[in-house]
């Protein structure tokens, strides 16, 4: 839905008491922009906690230790790919896809999954070409972190850009109403 230009148009205007949940099915009527922002959103909390957890890892803190089955080390690119395997699966049989209301949480659940999947097997790129551990070492750190992230983000941005400007102009508005 195009909202008007016009200010003074009343689908324009801020409600007076900005309702989120309203917004979002508001701006995410159509499923297949709804499941491109999950996507991009699992993408990108997924790759930020990716490499919160392999650095925290790396460091030595908290309860995170590497994966590893019979003494052989398990990236994390694994399950990213197992996870896309299993979603092309279903989505070749149009299982956790669509529009019925009925099935709309295992759509979006599978959107998040999606985004989250390709977050961890991106995350290893470098694996792609060299096949070595070269994660932490020079080459590995050719990782486009920052290009990845902002990638994420701004596909975010992108696909929730109405959301995201309402969400700005209801928050404006609560402040403006503050300032009186």
């Amino acid at each position: 839905m195009v909202k008007p230009r016009d200010p003074e148009h009343p689908e324009a205007r801020v409600p007076e008491r900005f309702a989120l949940r309203d917004a979002y099915r508001r701006h995410f009527s159509d499923h297949r922009r709804e499941r491109a922002f999950l996507h991009a959103v699992g993408f990108s909390v997924g790759f930020a906690g990716c490499r919160m957890v392999t650095h925290a890892i790396r460091a030595g803190r908290g309860p995170f230790r590497n994966m590893s089955a019979g003494g052989r080390h398990l990236h994390h690119s694994t399950p990213g790919i197992i996870g896309q395997i299993t979603l092309g699966y279903l989505w070749t049989w149009q299982v956790a896809m669509g529009a019925d209301p009925k099935h709309r949480a295992t759509s979006r659940t599978a959107a998040l999954t999606a985004g989250l999947a390709t977050a961890l097997t991106l995350d290893e790129f470098a694996l792609w070409f060299d096949l070595a551990d070269d994660y932490w070492d020079q080459a590995g750190r050719k990782s486009i972190d920052v290009v990845i992230v902002f990638w994420g983000l701004s596909a975010v941005l992108l696909t929730g850009r109405g959301l995201t400007k309402e969400l700005g102009d209801a928050l404006r508005d609560l402040e403006g109403r503050r300032a009186q």
